[in-house]
Order: structure tokens, then C-alpha cells, then sequence
């Protein structure tokens, strides 16, 4: 997107998130994508919202740079991205807009130490993590918030 296409909130979710629901439930909870998306949107009210999935990381890529100028913010649930997505670590480095890492479960009390690492984190402006899919909302609702105060 360039600066003279609207600017929007672009929720990006990675890897396996589209069996939200259905995977590990006691980890991530009953809550689909699909309700995942109904409450980004609640939150951001009258504001564009792109709500994306995806389990390529070069899918995943060309959305960040598509989202890298003049937008509202990007809400990223990099799923399992989160440790070895250098790809989009690279393309997140040329955002220029607020980037919320967003983490279902809380990666800091998970089984494997490696799913405590988060290589997204250097670079985005806050991380939501254990909070379930409240956090989508939590994280929307501050970009949300920044953009009113720009204005």
C-alpha cells in the first residue's frame, strides 16, 4: 500500500492459526479465527481493518511491505513465525507505523524454552502475550487510539 491508498489496521496472523478452535484448546482456547476477526472489528469501530491468515512466510512478507507506509498500525500474531521468521523480522524493519506482536498463550511460560524467544519482539513497538484473543482486541484498540491522537 502506499500513502495515498486509505490507511487501515492490518491484522496478520500466522501459521496454523486458521485451526483456531480446533488446535490444542487448552492452549488457545475455543475462540476462532472467525471470532477473532468479529472482535478486531467491533474494536476498531468505523476504521478500515485488513484481517489476514497465512501459513507462508513469503505471504506473509509481501503483507508487512504492502503495510509498511502511511497505515494505522499492524497487529501481528506470528504464531510460529515468532522464532525463525527472518524474512519478516527484515520486512518489519521498514514499517513505518505501530506493530503489535500479539501471542494467544503467554510464550513465556510455555512448555519448550525456544517458544519463549520471540525474534519479532526487537523491533515492534509492544507485545501482547497470554491474554487469549483479547489481546487482538487490546492491541487494536491502542492503534486505534494512537491514530486518533495523530490527528
Amino acid at each position: 500500500m502506499t500513502s495515498a491508498q486509505p490507511a487501515a489496521i492490518h491484522v496478520l496472523n500466522g501459521p496454523n492459526l486458521n485451526l483456531l478452535g480446533e488446535r490444542e484448546p487448552q492452549i488457545y482456547g475455543h475462540e476462532t479465527l472467525a471470532d477473532v476477526e468479529t472482535l478486531c472489528r467491533a474494536e476498531a469501530g468505523s476504521l478500515p481493518l485488513v484481517f489476514r491468515q497465512t501459513n507462508n512466510e513469503h505471504e506473509m512478507v509481501d503483507w508487512v511491505q504492502a503495510a509498511r507506509r502511511g497505515q494505522i498500525g499492524i497487529v501481528m500474531n506470528p504464531a510460529a513465525f515468532t522464532y525463525a521468521g527472518y524474512p519478516i523480522l527484515d520486512a518489519l524493519k521498514m514499517v513505518d507505523c505501530p506493530v503489535i506482536e500479539v501471542h494467544i498463550s503467554n510464550i513465556h511460560r510455555r512448555e519448550a524454552e525456544w517458544r519463549s524467544k520471540s525474534i519479532m519482539t526487537q523491533v515492534v513497538t509492544g507485545i501482547i502475550s497470554g491474554l487469549g484473543v483479547a489481546g487482538y482486541g487490546l492491541a487494536v484498540r491502542d492503534l486505534a487510539r494512537r491514530w486518533a491522537l495523530k490527528a
